[in-house]
């Protein structure tokens, strides 16, 4: 089933190769979305596809060398809108 998964990941996570290294680990799943940073030092992602590929997604992120710099995170799952043919970094909510 096609679900949205929106997650913010807090902590150290701005200035230590996060966005890129979650564009990176995006390419060994079926997913469509963004990651960006946030004002205030945190990072959302933004991501599409099957449940079982985003939930495999989410824990990549949580168990790659990126567990170090995260502090905390809250995610929410939601209905895709199917607006993104690729995962991508957004810069200051723009491609």
């Amino acid at each position: 089933m096609e679900k949205r998964l929106e997650a913010v990941f807090k902590g150290h996570v701005q200035g230590v190769g996060f966005r890129y290294s979650v564009e990176g680990l995006s390419q060994k799943f079926e997913v469509k979305g963004y990651v960006e940073n946030l004002p205030g030092g945190d990072v959302q992602v933004v991501a599409e596809g099957e449940e079982t590929e985003l939930s495999a997604f989410l824990l990549a992120i949580r168990n790659s060398y990126l567990k170090n710099y995260i502090r905390d995170f809250e995610i929410s799952w939601k209905t895709p809108t199917g607006e993104f043919k690729d995962f991508f970094i957004r810069h200051g909510g723009l491609r």
